[in-house]
């Protein structure tokens, strides 16, 4: 009878603890963006945001989007 009960409530345990880890991944990973959302955007689309952002100047930004056309 204590096996029994035993291995019960390990797999009461290891269920608990499997359930609050996937739990949290489901609530802190909610709010961000999937890795696969960064592979989906073009290099045009990545420039304009760059641009857009103020990370590359008026000039850089032309001489970049000259280079993707070619």
């Amino acid at each position: 009878m204590f096996l029994g009960g035993g291995i019960v409530m390990i797999l009461f345990w290891v269920g608990l603890i499997v359930g609050a880890v996937w739990l949290a991944q489901v609530l802190f990973n909610s709010g961000r963006p999937s890795v696969s959302t960064g592979r989906d955007l073009s290099a045009k689309k990545i420039l304009d945001q760059r641009f857009a952002r103020g990370e590359i100047t008026r000039e850089q930004y032309e001489l970049m989007k000259s280079d993707l056309k070619s």
